[in-house]
């Protein structure tokens, strides 16, 4: 599965993020990128966030007035089937390597561009990680990066692993950081 990078974008904190002529991909995520909450996005598990362009045109039909950077992706990428992509998948972003961590959730401030737009990209299964969700792949997905690098509008952004069964050794417990559940390390752990 491959696809471009039709824009990488920045902002100094919150929405919108606002498009560059490109950047480097670094362990935290994209330089000059800067988080308005970052108790609650980026970190090293949601250092970069993806959305599909065929996403944000679809909201544009629909009659919310988003554009690309307005959700605060960092990649806004075209020809990606996101609704293939799955936790743990690892994607080239030009000279990066990503590893799909979670669906994002979205938070309050993608009001600003309607109250309901947050129920027309996420639901219960995709928070519960259920990839038959008709609405998965819509928020967008956070991302580690396994190796940084440069990107540019324009570079091939391609899925170069996928983790088939991912099911099968991960679930809400796992997700939750529940080392009860009978999956616990099964997917393994990331190192600090």
């Amino acid at each position: 599965m491959q696809g471009t990078i039709v824009q990488i974008n920045v902002s100094p904190g919150g929405l919108p993020k606002r498009p560059v002529s490109g950047g480097f991909v670094a362990s935290l995520g994209i330089q000059g990128d800067d988080h308005a909450h970052p108790g609650i996005h980026g970190g090293p598990r949601k250092a970069i966030l993806l959305i599909a362009a065929e996403v944000v045109e679809e909201l544009e039909r629909r009659g919310y007035p988003v554009f690309f950077g307005a959700m605060g992706e960092n990649l806004t990428t075209r020809g990606i089937d996101v609704r293939r992509l799955r936790i743990g998948d690892r994607i080239r972003a030009g000279g990066a390597l990503l590893e799909i961590t979670q669906p994002r959730g979205p938070c309050s401030a993608l009001d600003i561009y309607g109250e309901t737009l947050k129920h027309e990209i996420y639901d219960q299964q995709v928070k519960a990680l259920d990839h038959t969700s008709p609405r998965w792949g819509m928020s967008g997905f956070y991302a580690s990066v396994v190796e940084p690098g440069p990107a540019c509008p324009g570079d091939i952004i391609a899925v170069v692993a996928q983790l088939a069964g991912f099911g099968d050794f991960y679930d809400q417990q796992v997700k939750a950081l529940d080392h009860t559940s009978p999956r616990w390390g099964m997917s393994g752990f990331y190192a600090a």
